[in-house]
């Protein structure tokens, strides 16, 4: 794979962008290299490096061995930076939001998150968290009816002792 492009998207040779970040010859000099390195390091199956590149929290519970099955068993189909907030060659943190592109188990995937990073004690940049992004909550938009409350139907009685009794259970407002 060294004389291909870089699996992270860069239109750069993988010997001249991740892979010396991957095989620890070369430090990311911003936030958004060590994501880009991780996500070929997915698509290389190179989970040493993943592991290596988390903080200390995240290294602790680290499953090597089902990172390395859905990384080999994945078909990974591009990156696509979004978005990145500090994480410069100067900052102490920064963050990066992607969407990673792949196909596994015979579907197509893609990956949305907000990935943290931070800087160890030797100034390398380290993967801390990152949180997947998601479609907002659905939200109730007329009151909630309690158990006490007059019956929204208008009969004069209270919820409970009248459309309650007729809603199934698993309908009724609790409260």
């Amino acid at each position: 794979m060294t004389n291909t492009n870089c699996p992270c998207g860069s239109g750069h040779a993988f010997a001249e962008c991740c892979e010396p970040i991957i095989k620890g010859e070369k430090n990311a000099t911003i936030a958004a290299d060590l994501m880009r390195a991780r996500y070929a390091a997915y698509t290389t199956a190179h989970v040493n490096f993943l592991r290596d590149s988390s903080a200390p929290a995240l290294k602790r519970k680290f499953d090597e061995k089902s990172t390395r099955e859905w990384a080999q068993g994945s078909e990974w189909r591009g990156l696509k930076i979004l978005r990145c907030d500090k994480g410069g060659a100067s900052d102490p943190t920064g963050s990066v939001e992607f969407i990673a592109s792949y196909r596994y188990k015979e579907q197509d995937h893609e990956h949305h998150e907000t990935a943290t990073f931070v800087r160890d004690d030797q100034g390398q940049w380290l993967f801390e968290d990152g949180v997947v992004a998601g479609h907002d909550p659905i939200r109730r938009t007329e009151p909630k009816i309690g158990r006490n409350d007059p019956c929204h139907c208008g009969s004069g009685l209270k919820f409970k002792k009248c459309c309650a009794l007729k809603t199934p259970a698993a309908e009724v407002p609790a409260s």
